[in-house]
């Protein structure tokens, strides 16, 4: 997909623009900082997989037990450990709080930012690493799914360098480089598990085969790169192997008390084989629609999906070339690399073209086989994250060769670029037309409630419309209406002025042929955006996190007090997290079944099961003893759950805090 590879009579100048490493970089840091480091305090650790998984960092670091993760005192063995010891280091060193939580995610965002600047530039050029790096930080997709404590990130970044290594090392025959590769995959491996090498694998060797490369397999350290994986990947799984074995006798994959499965059949056959045919059990996820699963990604690529179109054409039209460049022995005739020596030396930009189209090829089967995977298997919004960054370096490197080439002085008549800037100018025209349909959508909510007064609680101007019963990460954006902009006045004013106006001033920079300008304009507006958003998100803060209640035990209770959840842990998750040191680590109750044999208690079900598991779980019947009795107790419930705390405990409840569809109550009045 390169234009100097259309014909062997057309040559090109040099392009007239070529951004300065320092300039470039001291965009791509300006914009990490506003959008990724400045959102790294705010909004506090949300309920259910965000504090959830915070705990198991929080363990790791107070415990000195870093190989079986727990959370509130259960076994967490379904996850590779890697996410959870970054986010352990970085309490060691800032403390247990939002910042050092969300860290890790944050530098390997910028980690891929510097990775997909490196292999762009490499292949296309100064302009096209910019837009590489531009399109990692400015999309929708990896901002939204870095707001949490999910490993997708750190297995992109893992998985780049792998892939990065391999055809650095075939390419410039460093064999060392081979070592990069076995260690990246190792790191994936522990970060996300079984996929990163089915991942990396899949792209690898029909790559290998495409290229003919294959039959230099002994220099790819077959032996001692599988050592160096081994050395890095095993050991945590035979520990954690080791230290939770099977107990009684576990059959199925139904765990009893007392009776379950260990380490090695629950995370290689229930976390993997079985998840990916969605028989896992508890069956606590769920799988996007087929038509959702794939338009959803122009979303999480938007702004730069709007070039996916030109990218396409230029697939389209290369494609009698695919193969061309890609075998060691193949490529143009003579007289193509003479007619291009005005550009650089004629070595240079032979090893630079080769690159490029193995590039495309390398980061295309990887992109098509972990989009197929996951189009199988049972999936979330963001199980397609690692997919992204190479897709920003080939959308990259289309923009930027579209917007540098121009036929050269001395080319045949009728010699033209591969694709014309038209595209780009349409896709310009077509986010002009996004924005002013985005401000007027926007400017509506905020009409519509401009005589309601300023809402804190963004919760109670919610819908509670339960789309994929909130088993989606986004399930929660349709529960907006129209009065709920009261609570977003600030952040949609931002997003609407900024939606109406830099889109627009885009396409009229395109349409004056100041194309860097022009692309360069679409990463600003994102990135406004993004800010604007992120103080929506903030602002959702008490629908998604618990942590007003927790400072309100904090602050009115004693560290003797006892903290009961009416309901799972992930409930109230944040309220765990935030009262941990409060309470001295005791842990906290919960209203639920011991080993809960339809499914409750999910994702911690497995580890109540152990027969040495804490018995935290009380039944109803439990509560209502203990309720009044002894020192303070404090109650949680969500809305689910209000009515039948109510009824359980009727005239013994005492109203500590409310917030959205969460309450906090007491069991005697306070001071």
């Amino acid at each position: 997909m390169t234009n100097e590879t259309t014909s062997e009579t057309s040559t090109f100048e040099r392009p007239r623009q070529s951004p300065s490493t320092l300039s470039v970089w001291l965009l791509l840091a300006a914009l990490f900082a506003a959008v990724y480091f400045a959102s790294l305090f705010t909004p506090p650790l949300m309920d259910d997989v965000d504090a959830s998984h915070a705990q198991a960092a929080q363990h790791f670091a107070e415990s000195g037990d870093w190989v079986t993760a727990k959370i509130n005192g259960f076994r967490y063995i379904e996850k590779p450990p890697l996410p959870y010891w970054l986010v352990a280091v970085s309490y060691k060193i800032f403390g247990q709080n939002t910042f050092a939580t969300h860290l890790p995610n944050a530098l390997a965002m910028l980690g891929l930012t510097w990775l997909c600047w490196l292999w762009a530039r490499r292949a296309w050029g100064p302009r096209a690493g910019l837009y590489a790096g531009l399109g990692v930080l400015t999309s929708i997709g990896p901002f939204l799914f870095t707001r949490f404590i999910i490993p997708e990130a750190e297995l992109s970044l893992f998985l780049l360098i792998a892939l990065y290594g391999l055809i650095t090392g075939l390419e410039l025959d460093r064999p060392n480089r081979f070592y990069l590769t076995w260690a990246g995959v190792a790191l994936a491996l522990l970060t996300k598990g079984l996929i990163a090498p089915v991942f990396f694998v899949g792209a690898a060797v029909p790559y290998l085969l495409l290229t003919g490369q294959w039959r230099r397999w002994r220099q790819l350290k077959p032996i001692s790169g599988l050592l160096l994986f081994l050395a890095i990947a095993a050991p945590w799984h035979i520990l954690c192997g080791l230290a939770n074995p099977d107990q009684g006798h576990a059959i199925g994959n139904h765990p009893t008390f007392g009776n379950v499965h260990g380490f090695f059949y629950f995370y290689f056959v229930n976390e993997h084989f079985l998840r990916f045919f969605s028989l896992r059990y508890p069956h606590d996820y769920n799988k996007l629609p087929g038509v959702a699963y794939w338009l959803l990604h122009l979303v999480w690529l938007f702004p730069w999906s709007l070039f996916l179109p030109a990218v396409v054409v230029v697939a389209w039209k290369t494609r009698h070339n695919w193969l061309q460049h890609l075998h060691r022995e193949a490529g143009q005739t003579v007289d193509f690399y003479l007619d291009n020596v005005t550009r650089e030396d004629a070595a240079s930009y032979v090893l630079r073209l080769k690159f490029r189209v193995r590039t495309v090829w390398l980061l295309s089967l990887f992109s098509a086989w972990t989009l197929f995977f996951f189009s199988l298997s049972s999936n979330q919004e963001y199980y397609t994250f690692p997919v992204w960054p190479p897709l920003f370096i080939l959308i990259a490197g289309v923009i930027a060769s579209t917007e540098e080439s121009r036929a050269h002085k001395g080319a045949p008549p009728g010699s033209r670029p591969l694709l014309s800037t038209a595209w780009l100018t349409g896709a310009q025209a077509l986010f002009a037309v996004v924005g002013v349909l985005s401000a007027i959508a926007l400017g509506w909510g905020l009409w519509d409630s401009r005589h309601l007064p300023f809402v804190s609680d963004i919760g109670t101007l919610l819908a509670h419309r339960g789309v994929g019963d909130y088993t989606l990460s986004m399930s929660h954006l349709f529960d907006l209406t129209g009065p709920s902009f009261a609570a977003l006045r600030l952040p949609a004013i931002l997003a609407a002025v900024t939606l109406l106006i830099g889109p627009a001033a885009g396409w009229l920079l395109r349409l004056k042929k100041k194309h860097m300008a022009a692309t360069v304009s679409v990463a600003l507006t994102s990135a406004v955006f993004l800010i604007a958003a992120h103080i929506a998100f903030a602002r959702f803060s008490p629908m998604l996190s618990s942590k007003q209640l927790a400072d309100t035990i904090v602050q009115k209770g004693s560290p003797s007090d006892t903290f009961i959840i009416l309901g799972e842990q992930s409930d109230a998750s944040s309220v765990v997290f935030y009262t941990h040191k409060f309470f001295n680590g005791r842990l906290s109750l919960m209203v639920l079944p011991q080993c809960g044999q339809h499914g409750e208690g999910s994702p911690l079900l497995w580890g109540s099961c152990y027969p040495d598991a804490p018995r935290i779980d009380i039944s109803e019947d439990q509560l209502s003893k203990i309720w009044g009795t002894g020192e303070r107790k404090w109650l949680f419930a969500q809305d689910t759950n209000q009515s039948k705390a109510e009824q359980l405990l009727a005239g013994r409840l005492y109203p500590a805090k409310s917030i959205a569809d969460k309450a906090l109550w007491t069991d005697r009045p306070l001071q």
